[in-house]
């Protein structure tokens, strides 16, 4: 176990997201190490793909993603609350469209 802890220490950690059928959401599957994008997607082929119907993957270089943090709760997020058109509630959607 220890040589593989270490030989994933030198890869790149990629996440991993994947797309279930056509124009559906892609859903963060989870995360593996690789030395470029072609490994990874083909890792996460692999590791992921194998559970179940997969129409689509992404991979993402987990360093190349921005994240909000605990402290940005109230001044990051606050603005919004007052704006009603924001809320996907405020719209209607017509009888038969899937996926919006």
């Amino acid at each position: 176990m220890e040589n593989q802890d270490f030989f994933d220490s030198q890869l790149e950690l990629w996440e991993v997201f994947l797309q279930q059928e056509q124009g559906g959401p892609h859903t963060h599957a989870g995360s593996l190490h690789a030395s470029d994008a072609e490994m990874a997607l083909q890792n996460a082929r692999d590791v992921y793909a194998r559970r179940g119907p997969v129409f689509n993957i992404w991979v993402v270089p987990s360093v190349m993603i921005t994240s909000t943090t605990p402290d940005d709760k109230g001044p990051f997020f606050d603005p919004a609350d007052s704006k009603i058109y924001r809320h996907p509630q405020f719209y209607k959607v017509p009888k038969g469209v899937r996926n919006v």
